[in-house]
């Protein structure tokens, strides 16, 4: 299962386990790692969609220097500061070193959940490169710029603002299994209920509208304990 993935930098082995573990138990794919070595190491194995950086570690990096050179090796990446310092020079200096957002200690974890959702919604609206207009989707070809579905025809196939949406992020995230909660919340910018159904339904009018067999569908499938995930055509 492929959920947002956090990389946690903090050295206080009691904070690192507290999130690491809150923030796992609310669909979010965490590694924990407590310097600044261990995530250099851990970057050249896979980027995450977020870095949750300390202020204050030990070693010859403080978390400003790691965040500038993590915002220069990648600019997509989500960056949020962990601070105990209530001067906000340094509030200000860890935007200026690249990141999106701080959290000052000690935090509520319902804050820096909320927190990581925000960053994580805004690090998924950057995350389409500027060239990538048009998007094959089985016989169907997504056009990002005029906001347009295309049939095998040319011709304009209607759509809703939401199934755009939906459309838009499953083009941005190929063979990746996306869950319903994260996809309701990046396009909707609201909490799943537990009987929101609202991403259901638009997947099936979606696939009834793109998919050659919508009761079979190849284009948009179906992952089973997760949710969703787009497979572009290989041919």
């Amino acid at each position: 299962m492929q959920l947002p993935s956090v990389l946690l930098v903090e050295d206080d082995a009691f904070q690192r386990k507290a999130a690491e573990t809150y923030l796992s138990s609310h669909e979010l794919k965490v590694t924990a790692v407590e310097n600044g070595a261990q995530m250099r190491r851990q970057l050249s194995r896979s980027m995450p969609d977020l870095v949750l950086l300390d202020v204050q570690l030990p070693g010859a990096d403080d978390g400003f220097a790691l965040a500038r050179w993590l915002r220069e090796s990648n600019t997509r990446v989500g960056i949020i500061m962990l601070t105990a310092a209530t001067d906000p020079v340094d509030k200000v200096l860890g935007l200026e070193s690249g990141a999106d957002d701080y959290v000052s200690k000690p935090y509520e974890p319902r804050e820096l959940l909320a927190r990581c959702k925000s960053v994580l919604r805004r690090s998924v609206a950057k995350a389409t490169p500027s060239r990538l207009e048009r998007v094959r989707m089985g016989g169907h070809v997504l056009d990002l710029t005029k906001r347009q579905l295309l049939d095998v025809d040319n011709i304009a196939v209607p759509l809703t603002s939401g199934e755009f949406d939906v459309l838009k992020i499953f083009a941005e995230n190929p063979n990746r299994p996306l869950s319903r909660d994260w996809l309701l919340e990046t396009t909707s910018h609201r909490a799943r209920d537990p009987f929101d159904r609202s991403i259901d339904l638009r997947i099936t009018r979606i696939r009834r509208k793109i998919e050659p067999a919508a009761d079979k569908p190849t284009v948009i499938r179906t992952v089973r304990g997760v949710g969703y995930m787009f497979v572009p055509p290989t041919e």
